[in-house]
């Protein structure tokens, strides 16, 4: 009901005013963006400079940790033989193609590499299995071993 009232006596108001109140409400809002914050045009301008450069900041440490991980997903990808990607190369060639990983992975990235090296040999592998005495095997490879030296030393042919 007031919506009514207030339409049907609000157009007739303007009417009455010759449309005053519209001319104060444009030069309310031809005001420039500084005097609407309430700043001075060069304080205004030293603002939005201030607002660039952060912008700017933020976006480069972003690439930067983008092509980070697109550096260690580069790593897994060879270290396990997987297909590259376009994207993360992408990546890398953004932020310069020369990143290096944080320290904390790439310490990470060195102990899975010496634990696989560990693991990829002989008696790694040996190691790994349960109940084995690795101390009795060498002492009966190494008697293995003496063994043949004497017998090829007693050998004619040799």
């Amino acid at each position: 009901m007031a919506f009514m009232v207030k339409t049907m006596v609000g157009g007739q108001l303007k009417n009455l005013t010759g449309g005053l109140g519209v001319r104060e409400e444009k030069g309310e809002s031809e005001k420039s963006p500084a005097e609407a914050q309430g700043m001075t045009r060069e304080e205004y301008e030293e603002y939005q400079k201030q607002l660039l450069e952060e912008k700017i900041e933020r976006d480069a440490v972003y690439t930067q940790r983008k092509a980070e991980r697109a550096t260690l997903r580069t790593h897994f990808r060879d270290k396990y033989r997987l297909p590259k990607n376009e994207v993360d190369d992408a990546q890398i060639q953004l932020a310069g193609g020369d990143v290096e990983l944080p320290k904390e992975l790439a310490k990470m990235i060195e102990e899975d590499n010496e634990e696989e090296e560990g693991r990829s040999s002989v008696i790694g592998q040996l190691s790994s299995i349960q109940n084995l005495d690795l101390d009795s095997i060498k002492g009966k490879a190494q008697s293995t071993l003496d063994d043949l030296k004497q017998s090829a030393e007693k050998c004619i042919v040799m």
